[in-house]
């Protein structure tokens, strides 16, 4: 199977020829034996796994060349311990690092296959549930681009973030069997596992010398093994890997059961240690789900520390040395039961004392905070963490005790402050405060933007910044430019490209430069002709998805994220139903034409989201088929929102919501990717609102509604809803048609809970921002209609976007956290060029 196409070829420089000729023997071999396929019965899917092969192959060459370095250079490694990995598809961008995406299409178009086509197989690895597993995607590519031996650890769920199906405009969930047709990429370390234990109970003996030592007898145990990801860096040679732990069951079944005939029984065992891996997020309503949740949390850090500490003495036997060669940085409070895990293990295994057992693990782990909202912090009921972890229970009371005594001694913290910096929280039902145990056991605690990491230092952290002030920091998240520019958005790419060069590739900064081209008229044209055809592939997307017909010429506005109350999709919608009727007061209204579009998932159990997602629903049916409406207003909500699904509608979006309560929203990264391909953004002051507002400039981004300390400020005065919908007749008549059925005509007070809720308690103050919220809409109607000007703040946007890199975040991180060198550059055999279409 060769390309005999000259006019192919030529396109390649002479190292892409030679990678040609490799690849085409590589993928020919996994074509026929791998996946035993011949040239006479081809289909796309076909090309997909054996070209996933072939990539697989490359990956492993350069990942045991860069594991090879770091054995002879011994250099501090990073660990990225998350429960999420939003990982999205894989193979597109490993071929745009590597720098084979056109040797590829070469070779593909050669025998009659489009890449483009074949890179559709892929199935997203949907391993994460929002933000946080996204950031830590972009994380494990920015830390390898940098050289940085930084690894990613978590679980390899067997089920991922489910599959969303809207039917009758409701949220149905269905299983997101990611892995069904094989994981090309993965490599499955069948030699690497470890023993993880859960309930029993502890004993205690007297060592050799004398001292009094506990060892923890469990009563289950299960299996680990690992799964590893190769990360390929961008434009380098290093290749790191995130390792998911799948659990096995330490036994196949039990076989005195199976030899008296009971064979259910005698693989029940194994199907119920399994359980572990099988499903992101568990629904922990009940006491089953809310084991489960916790055993996922300690099954992923215990194995993780076993192969930490067993890469570890491959070269150092001293663990006093430890933080000298290891930083694990705890990507929220799901992991942060690591730091007693790892005390048990100095303690028990390793019979050390106390205090050098606690100097290190408070020099190894750091604390990544996400939420400033006091409910979302992690707690475990005192009693069932004594049945599943009981020796943990006994650590961390232990760390308390010494943690309380400290602070009490030095008279610096009242007695109120005293119990809100205990891990164990007192009352009625006790429970173990996971945020208090990672501040305490971290040797450094950051908040994700600016706002956020004063707030947590003002609110939630208050009193811990007393004790230990200098452990708090911020560090703002950011974006890959990889997956979310020149994956996503390779036009955009190569136009900024061939303006300004390559290089903001790897330094965002450099898109500063485009605004010396800001008035060039013939930049202008090109650039809302790329955004155009953006805007033209995104509307045959909804056609084909949705069967909504769109005017691509619209203002396309989107909102696409997790649903939760906080982040006020809700508002949007109110202000959709305004508009709406406008229209229908006057049908031969002028307006800007505006498509909305609706993307995001509600968790199983979040009956609220679930119901503004049927009333967003609802409401779409009935405004897109009313004449009087025709092509002014369109609401489309795209089902299944996920990465590949945002790659896709991020290039064509013109308005980025980002409308959350002032106050609530940690950071948000989706603002960073529709700013980085040129939409704007409305948006209250929170997040890294504030400090895209300063990048880009007041005139460059729409800014409404009230502060985050008015917001503290109106809850404390005692907020009244229903004072701001009695001053406004129009908000008061489109709340009256959610209560009054008239988008729920067949299902009569189903939207009445979201009704009242905006009535009586407003607890995210919709109504205190409608009015700025709607006026601010009407002025970026208004701008919109000057093309000149809409064009040139969108290009702004993109030049001023190089702070929101995670390139730019995961050196802060190397610096002032992880203390870990950048290595020296490897450079890759193959130097990247941006992909053509």
């Amino acid at each position: 199977m060769v390309v005999n196409n000259p006019r192919l070829i030529t396109l390649l420089s002479e190292e892409q020829k030679a990678d040609l000729a490799s690849m085409e023997k590589q993928f020919a071999h996994h074509l026929e034996y791998t996946i035993g396929k011949n040239r006479f019965n081809l289909k796309n899917e076909d090309i997909y796994k054996a070209l996933g092969h072939t990539i697989r192959d490359f990956l492993i060459d350069r990942l045991n060349v860069t594991h090879e370095r770091y054995r002879n250079e011994n250099p501090k490694r990073v660990f990225y311990f998350s429960l999420e990995f939003l990982m999205g598809r894989t193979l597109m961008n490993a071929l745009i690092n590597l720098g084979l995406y056109e040797t590829i299409q070469v070779m593909l178009r050669g025998i009659g296959f489009e890449l483009t086509d074949v890179l559709e197989f892929e199935t997203d690895a949907g391993l994460g549930n929002g933000g946080l597993g996204r950031l830590a995607a972009c994380f494990l590519d920015s830390m390898a681009t940098l050289n940085v031996p930084g690894f990613g650890y978590g679980i390899r769920y067997d089920y991922g973030i489910f599959n969303q199906i809207i039917a009758n405009g409701s949220q149905l969930e269905m299983p997101d069997h990611w892995d069904a047709d094989g994981v090309p990429y993965e490599v499955v370390r069948s030699d690497i596992s470890f023993s993880v234990g859960f309930f029993g109970h502890t004993e205690t003996r007297v060592s050799g010398k004398g001292k009094l030592q506990h060892d923890w007898v469990p009563d289950e145990t299960v299996l680990a093994s690992a799964h590893d990801y190769p990360i390929p860096g961008f434009n380098t040679s290093t290749v790191n890997y995130l390792r998911l732990w799948a659990a096995k069951s330490s036994e196949e079944f039990n076989l005195d059961y199976f030899n008296h005939g009971d064979y259910m029984k005698a693989v029940q065992d194994k199907s119920i240690s399994e359980n572990i891996s099988k499903v992101l997020y568990p629904n922990d309503t009940t006491e089953q789900g809310k084991v489960l949740r916790l055993k996922q949390q300690y099954f992923m850090v215990c194995a993780s520390l076993q192969d930490i500490l067993t890469q570890y003495r491959e070269s150092t036997q001293n663990l006093k040395e430890l933080p000298n060669y290891v930083a694990i940085q705890l990507n929220d409070t799901h992991p942060s039961i690591g730091i007693a895990e790892l005390m048990r293990v100095f303690l028990d295994n390793e019979e050390m004392d106390w205090e050098p057992a606690w100097e290190i693990v408070t020099k190894v782990f750091s604390y990544t905070n996400h939420t400033v909202l006091p409910e979302a912090l992690e707690t475990w009921r005192v009693e069932l963490f004594e049945k599943l972890l009981p020796r943990h229970l006994e650590i961390i009371y232990e760390i308390n005790h010494r943690f309380l005594t400290e602070v009490r001694n030095k008279g610096i913290l009242s007695d109120e402050e005293i119990q809100r910096v205990s891990i164990i929280e007192e009352g009625n039902e006790k429970r173990i405060r996971m945020a208090n145990l990672a501040v305490i056991g971290s040797y450094r605690v950051n908040g994700v933007a600016e706002l956020h990491s004063d707030l947590i230092k003002k609110t939630i952290f208050q009193a811990f910044t007393k004790v230990f002030p200098e452990k708090f920091n911020n560090k703002t998240n950011g974006i890959t430019p990889r997956r979310w520019l020149l994956q996503s958005n390779p036009s955009l790419a190569n136009l900024i490209s061939k303006r300004i060069g390559n290089e903001f590739t790897t330094d965002l900064s450099h898109l500063k430069k485009l605004e010396t081209f800001v008035n060039d008229a013939d930049f202008q044209n090109d650039w809302r002709l790329v955004k155009q055809t953006a805007k033209d592939e995104l509307a045959k997307l909804i056609k084909s998805e949705t069967g909504i017909t769109i005017d691509p010429k619209s203002l396309i506005d989107v909102q696409i994220k997790r649903f939760h109350e906080y982040k006020r999709q809700l508002l949007n919608i109110l202000r959709v139903i305004a508009l709406y009727r406008r229209i229908k007061e006057n049908p031969s209204r002028e307006m800007t034409p505006r498509t909305v579009i609706f993307g995001g998932k509600a968790a199983p159990g979040y009956y609220m989201a679930k119901l503004i997602i049927k009333l967003i629903n609802n409401v779409a049916w009935i405004i897109n088929r009313d004449p009087d409406v025709a092509d002014r207003l369109k609401v489309v909500f795209l089902p299944n929102y996920r990465v590949s699904l945002a790659e896709k509608i991020i290039p064509g979006s013109n308005l980025s919501e980002q409308i959350s309560t002032a106050g609530t929203e940690a950071s948000g990264t989706s603002n960073m990717k529709f700013m980085l391909n040129g939409a704007l953004t409305i948006g209250t002051l929170d997040g890294a609102n504030v400090e895209i507002l300063e990048e880009v400039g007041p005139e460059n981004i729409y800014i409404f509604g009230l502060h985050t300390e008015e917001v503290f400020r109106l809850k404390e005065a005692g907020y009244q809803p229903a004072d701001y919908i009695r001053k406004n007749d129009e908000l008061h008549r489109v709340l009256l048609m959610i209560r009054e059925n008239f988008f729920s005509m067949g299902e009569p007070g189903i939207f009445g809970p979201i009704y009242d809720s905006l009535y009586y308690t407003d607890n995210y103050l919709l109504m205190a921002d409608f009015n700025a919220y709607d006026e601010t809409q009407n002025l970026v109607a208004r701008d919109y209609l000057d093309e000149t000007t809409w064009t040139k703040k969108s290009i702004l946007n993109v030049a001023r976007s190089g702070k929101f890199s995670s390139d730019r975040t995961i050196r802060e991180y190397a610096k002032d956290i992880w203390q870990v060198p950048l290595l020296d550059t490897v450079p890759p055999k193959t130097i990247y060029k941006l992909p053509q279409n």
